[in-house]
């Protein structure tokens, strides 16, 4: 994660410093894409609750997943967020909110009914890491540049013409300089935004494989998530598909998807990566003896 962020700055240095020379005019853009991205940070935990159609649900409505989700709380250091349930059949989980203080970890029914506790516990976990390492902030911090580029790009196809003041012999030329690279930079984010978005996803297994112990509780949930998910009918998949890129499981498992177009490692990767977990937690164990 943190060699795909430093691409990632490295590209958007290139990408700003590109607009400077060119003396594009775009400091409104900024400012718009700048305030949108705050506000889907501050609000995206609300907005992905209302996508879901979940509710906020407190320790007498939910006791079980309360006190699953607490005695996780204390194992990861965490504070315990708000913990919301979605009525649906989609076997799936994720987390929202800009802070550990300010987080959101929801299960669906779907979800609850599939797994035993201790698998629902180690997808808790992995939830419970996403909150712990910050994760909606880094891919809202990671997307910033290249919501403008998108725009500016857009910008460009649909109205063409320059950015500024001046005439169009001034502004021809540096526009068509920012558009090309506008677009190379939106393309090239587009898939180290993609490569980022798996690398947090091996990062939140490990995690949940650390709070847990019991990696193997984890890649069992997995293992039956991907079954489930099978048997769910597409028209509930494509109700909560906006959501893919936060579900521990994307509902898009049922088709072929290339790693390079994913938002999620392989299943079999994952699954792999935890069964390693488990062989050294139980050579450590077994060395402790």
């Amino acid at each position: 994660m943190v060699l795909t962020m430093f691409f990632l700055g490295a590209l958007y240095v290139v990408f700003i410093a590109v607009i400077l020379a060119a003396g594009a005019g775009i400091a409104t853009m900024v400012v718009i894409i700048g305030a949108l991205s705050l506000a889907q940070l501050f609000f995206s935990d609300k907005l992905a609750l209302a996508a879901m159609g979940a509710k906020v649900v407190g320790p007498d409505q939910a006791p079980g997943l309360h006190a699953m989700i607490e005695r996780l709380c204390i194992q990861a250091d965490l504070p315990k967020p708000k913990i919301a349930v979605a009525d649906t059949p989609v076997p799936n989980a994720f987390a929202m909110g800009r802070s550990q203080k300010n987080a959101v970890v929801c299960a669906t029914t779907g979800i609850m009914n599939v797994l035993e506790p201790h698998e629902l516990e180690g997808v808790m976990a992995h939830e419970l890491t996403h909150v712990k390492n910050r994760d909606v902030l880094v891919m809202t911090m990671a997307s910033f540049f290249a919501s403008v580029a998108a725009m500016i790009t857009q910008f460009g196809f649909f109205f063409g013409g320059g950015f500024g003041g001046g005439n169009d012999d001034d502004n021809g030329p540096g526009f068509a300089v920012v558009l090309l690279v506008s677009f190379a930079v939106y393309v090239i984010s587009f898939f180290l935004m993609l490569a980022l978005s798996r690398y947090r996803e091996f990062g939140a297994d490990r995690g949940a494989a650390i709070i847990t112990g019991r990696p193997s509780a984890l890649a069992s949930a997995l293992m039956k998530l991907s079954g489930a998910m099978q048997r769910v009918p597409d028209q509930d998949l494509r109700q909560v598909g906006r959501m893919n890129a936060f579900f521990i499981i994307p509902t898009s498992v049922k088709k072929s998807v290339g790693t390079l177009f994913a938002t999620h490692p392989p299943m079999e990767a994952r699954i792999a990566r935890l069964q390693q977990y488990e062989a050294q937690l139980q050579g450590t164990a077994t060395a402790a003896a």
